[in-house]
């Protein structure tokens, strides 16, 4: 049995928090915001209701995307006057999509010591209940919510080879999942919803199913989705010098699909894929 955490004056302690189910809290976490002088937190009112559950009594400072320079210098005073101090999120890891990274830049410059008491992630719980690939993986939090930026993140995620975690809101998701599906409809796509609440739910499927799903059932509280990776793709230098015939046959050779190997010529040779097509049903009749 672990002796009980104790806090230390002047020292900074990021606490993750549920991120719905109030039970999935660690005791060193709970232990810990009953000892510290003050609790920095992104909404007051939410905070509240889990110190609340909890029995627990303590001052709190507001510390949310708007306030959150201003706020993270008040912070470091007082941890440099030797009080003690919790910083949690309204759920999840602070400093992961959340505020607490500004906090924790400042504490490294001005020699604050700090340290994290891990607990509930949304994102590897969603990673875990989508049954996707795990091996490698990269999270990108939420996408940009306008323009070229939002653009280019959604091109980043279809390129990449890896599984990809990300969040999204339910009034950009319907918009999200469209332009994956316009993208590439055939990819693999875990939506999840309303991680560890009563009402938790997961969409498996391609990204085209999960469009149509969302558009026939309009999506309500918060999603995090896993997307399954874009297929590995060889060096296709290699196969530059090589008839059109040739390399696509190298291609399916290696395994890759149709489809994938008659995309990648085409990008490759700078033609169109019907004319890659014709050639591949040629191979086939031969």
């Amino acid at each position: 049995m672990g002796e009980r955490n104790m806090v230390s004056p002047g020292w900074l302690y990021l606490c993750a928090t549920p991120i719905g189910n109030l039970e999935d809290i660690t005791l060193r976490v709970l232990h810990t915001l009953e000892q510290v002088d003050f609790i920095a937190c992104e909404d007051t009112r939410h905070t509240l209701k889990l110190l609340n559950h909890y029995e627990i009594k303590k001052s709190l400072l507001s510390c949310h995307e708007h306030n959150e320079r201003a706020s993270a210098e008040k912070i470091i005073a007082r941890l440099q006057a030797g009080e003690s101090a919790a910083m949690v999120s309204d759920a999840g890891m602070p400093g992961v999509s959340d505020p607490g990274a500004v906090l924790v830049q400042l504490c490294i410059e001005h020699g604050v010591p700090f340290t994290v008491l891990p607990g509930a992630c949304a994102a590897l719980t969603a990673l875990v209940l989508s049954g996707m690939d795990n091996t490698a993986f990269v999270f990108e939090g939420f996408l940009p919510r306008e323009g070229r930026a939002r653009r280019e993140a959604m091109e980043h995620l279809l390129a990449q080879t890896r599984t990809s975690i990300f969040y999204e809101s339910p009034q950009r998701l319907n918009r999200t999942l469209a332009a994956l599906a316009n993208a590439d409809g055939e990819r693999g796509i875990a939506v999840l919803r309303e991680l560890t609440k009563i009402h938790e739910s997961v969409f498996r499927g391609t990204v085209a199913q999960a469009a149509a799903y969302f558009e026939a059932n309009p999506p309500k509280g918060e999603f995090v989705l896993v997307l399954q990776g874009a297929p590995q793709r060889p060096p296709l230098s290699e196969l530059d010098a090589l008839p059109v015939e040739e390399a696509l046959k190298i291609l399916l050779d290696r395994g890759i699909e149709k489809k994938e190997a008659i995309k990648q010529l085409a990008r490759a040779r700078k033609v169109k894929k019907d004319d890659i097509y014709k050639i591949a049903l040629e191979l086939t009749e031969s």
